[in-house]
């Protein structure tokens, strides 16, 4: 009879002792080692997922106790947002405009909890055809950008818009093609223009071509990538996003503070990755662009790495999205935003 009554009592003080361990780690956010629901995961072929690809290469994802059951890269957002659509996948990070789409359009329920960069987009020009942006409106310019809808298509209307360009006559001789087959056609003489996410269109400087315009030429605080996670995980699992967002801070200070090592990191990464998901000639041509931490160190000092988000800049997006027609109704930002868990 007495040893039972000390097992109860070591029983009770055992809960009340995880019980004492849950909420200090809540508190002090630290990870508890735990059998969290596995998570998909998925992340742009781009330096604009500099956290997301530094903090696997280090482990820290599995040192806060996220379990990934996949981890996929996409070579643009919109095809990202396609598999979020598809439920393939609870995590992502990209662009904001596709994140805006796929809830608007698709109906996906997701919530942006963190951002990752600011602007991040560039038109690169043949400067022997083009030295002012005027001169797309020349004859016989060929231009190229991602199809309509995505991130730096937004960046096109923004350009055409604030230089006051002919909209009609430059819409009509942009060819649509995702970036990787943007860099083949400008490796092969067949544009003349482009508009491209970084860090394609620093890659393209080594043909000869001239950044002309940046993001943060033409949109002051432009949101570029966010973290964004279904609603479902949200609300299921609480601690697991409060750790994805911890650790994407982490990864993100860490770029910052370390932007050579950082390069270093996604040099590797992008490079394996991409040989492995770009079509065969594309992959050549990217190969040959030579990946090299210094080429990254130079894109990625054109982003404004960060996951602070002002809702004001999500608001003006999420308009400017239904002003093209993109969206068929603008709605709140605080729909779509869940903040909570940001420093």
């Amino acid at each position: 009879m007495e040893g039972l009554r000390l097992t109860g009592m070591i029983e009770r003080r055992n809960r009340q002792l995880l019980l004492v361990l849950l909420c200090v780690s809540s508190l002090l956010g630290l990870p508890l080692k735990c059998n969290s629901k596995e998570i998909g995961m998925a992340v742009e072929l781009m330096d604009h997922a500099a956290c997301a690809y530094v903090a696997r290469n280090k482990g820290w994802f599995a040192e806060a106790g996220l379990t990934l059951s996949a981890y996929e890269s996409y070579v643009t957002g919109m095809a990202l947002a396609a598999a979020l659509a598809r439920g393939d996948i609870q995590v992502a990070y990209l662009c904001l405009v596709p994140a805006i789409n796929v809830y608007a359009n698709a109906k996906v329920p997701l919530k942006i909890i963190a951002g990752t960069h600011k602007y991040g987009y560039g038109l690169v020009v043949d400067s022997e055809r083009i030295k002012a942006i005027k001169d797309l409106q020349k004859p016989g310019i060929r231009i190229g950008s991602v199809r309509e809808g995505g991130a730096v298509d937004v960046f096109l209307h923004r350009v055409i818009h604030e230089y006051a360009l002919d909209k009609g006559l430059l819409l009509n001789r942009v060819q649509r093609m995702n970036p990787p087959k943007q860099v083949l056609a400008i490796k092969m003489g067949k544009l003349d223009a482009a508009f491209l996410p970084e860090q394609w269109a620093t890659m393209v400087e080594d043909f000869g071509f001239t950044m002309l315009v940046t993001a943060k030429d033409v949109w002051p605080g432009m949101q570029g990538s966010v973290l964004v996670v279904k609603d479902e995980l949200m609300s299921d699992e609480p601690r697991v996003v409060r750790s994805l967002v911890r650790v994407t801070q982490k990864a993100t200070d860490w770029v910052n503070e370390h932007p050579n090592g950082a390069a270093t990191i996604m040099s590797r990464c992008l490079s394996i990755t991409g040989n492995n998901i770009l079509p065969l000639r594309a992959g050549e041509v990217a190969s040959k662009l030579e990946l090299t931490p210094h080429v990254l160190l130079r894109s990625m000092a054109r982003l404004e790495y960060t996951t602070s988000i002002d809702p004001g800049i999500v608001q003006e997006t999420i308009d400017y999205a239904h002003l093209l027609g993109y969206i068929k109704r603008a709605f709140r930002a605080e729909e779509i935003l869940d903040l909570r868990f940001l420093r």
